[in-house]
């Protein structure tokens, strides 16, 4: 046995006395660990693929009970603001919404939120909610991602409509320099790049400030109404910039992204004084981008900015597996595959965790945690590759396209591991038979 292969069965046999071995998914007791949690303002909950059905039950059992047992009103996830503004009225118990402008989670990749377990997560919020005598403890669903530029657009003229329809004239004319790319946006970003094209960015952001200068005025449409139509009209800002700079090549992309996913949490931790927030996104935006390789390339992301802003308050919380299966398209916009996940590589943060030999397992990382074995976080400290993947899956050439240095340990302040994972099941999409009966309404 090599000195490395040593070092590396040392590491198996420290995680195996370490961790939490957990229970099965559908046993009440597997979010037990979760409980830990419960102080924190905001709870980070990663992934390491969209399309992993393990865990996506496994964090929607960690918000259950940081809903139920600790008081958590805010569930705050990787999607679209005027997306999720429809599953909030839901799980709040409205009727469904109007679906002039089409049902929710329409555009690529469909199965991320259309899916059996985000629909069972949803159905229980509902149930929670309809118990409560006091609205102020519901929970709502809210997104934090800026793709939405078409329905940000809309939404924002039919609240200016309701309230000030010149106002909203003036808008309509100013939104209009984007009205050739609302449904493809990324076009925009190149044609953006041509010399002599008129950028939409001073209109975009004139809708934004004028909408804010008149908040005192348009109060008597609601406080939550209002709400609504700033947030949307920053997305709109946000994306303008965001289609932009995705041309750029560097970057600034995805810092805006995540930057205004950061923005978006503060903000709704604002509106609701003394909420507590969950947070769903995938491990490469809720793990502290300086413990990857991420600062390398000059990026940040949502998990470092938590840390940054609430110190102890934010809670990081990672997920890994080792092998199974997973729900991937081979390219962008290409259809929807249930591909298999090739075994993590020997040199990988996941494999240590994989020969520790537990099928499901919770581990502390926060230094001087109890029980906590101090020579285990400094190994996890140590550089060691990490797979992630996002909605596209290419095995052939995974480890240039799907692994990042990180440093496990600095990265996350827990970290959920399953062996061998699933793929999500995926409900019929907004255009196939079926989508009616299902997502989001039928539960």
């Amino acid at each position: 046995m090599t000195g490395t292969e040593a070092d590396a069965e040392r590491l198996s046999r420290r995680i195996a006395r370490a961790a939490r071995p957990l229970a099965e998914l559908d046993d009440p007791e597997f979010a037990a660990p979760s409980d830990v949690l419960g102080s924190a303002r905001v709870v980070l909950l990663g992934e390491a693929s969209h399309g992993t059905s393990e865990f996506y039950r496994a964090r929607a059992a960690i918000t259950r009970r940081l809903v139920e047992r600790h008081g958590f009103t805010i569930v705050a996830v990787e999607a679209d603001w005027p997306d999720a503004a429809q599953i909030d009225a839901f799980v709040r118990g409205g009727e469904r919404p109007s679906q002039a402008d089409g049902p929710p989670f329409r555009r690529f990749p469909t199965w991320m939120w259309r899916n059996r377990e985000m629909a069972g997560l949803l159905g229980w919020l509902r149930a929670h909610n309809a118990a409560l005598d006091d609205p102020a403890r519901c929970a709502g669903f809210f997104g934090l991602d800026l793709y939405s530029l078409d329905a940000s657009i809309e939404a924002v003229l039919a609240y200016l409509d309701g309230v000030d329809p010149e106002t909203a004239r003036e808008a309509r004319r100013r939104y209009a320099c984007l009205e050739p790319w609302q449904r493809h946006p990324e076009v925009y970003g190149r044609v953006s790049m041509t010399e002599g094209f008129g950028r939409c960015e001073a209109g975009v952001l004139k809708v934004l400030t004028e909408l804010l200068e008149r908040r005192l005025a348009y109060g008597a449409s609601g406080r939550t109404a209002f709400f609504d139509a700033a947030r949307n009209a920053r997305v709109v800002a946000a994306a303008e910039r965001y289609y932009r700079a995705m041309f750029h090549g560097d970057d600034e992309s995805w810092n805006l992204r995540d930057s205004h996913m950061a923005e978006t949490l503060g903000a709704l931790l604002d509106w609701h004084a003394g909420a507590k927030a969950v947070v769903w996104a995938h491990n490469s935006h809720i793990g502290d981008a300086r413990a990857t390789g991420m600062t390398e390339r000059g990026e940040l992301n949502l998990g470092q900015l938590c840390r940054e802003r609430y110190g102890q308050d934010a809670v990081l919380v990672g997920f890994g597996t080792h092998t199974g299966t997973v729900a991937a398209a081979d390219d962008w916009d290409e259809p929807m595959e249930v591909m298999r996940v090739l075994p993590s590589r020997p040199d990988s943060i996941e494999r240590p965790f994989h020969d520790a030999g537990i099928p499901r397992l919770w581990l502390d990382l926060r230094p001087g945690a109890p029980e906590q074995d101090p020579g285990l976080i400094e190994a996890l400290a140590k550089p060691r590759i990490e797979r992630f993947i996002g909605v596209v899956y290419r095995p052939g050439t995974e480890r240039w396209s799907h692994y990042v240095e990180a440093r496990l340990s600095r990265q996350f302040d827990h970290y959920v591991f399953f062996d061998e994972t699933s793929a999500v099941t995926p409900l019929p999409g907004p255009e196939e038979p079926g989508a009616e009966e299902t997502f989001p309404f039928g539960l």
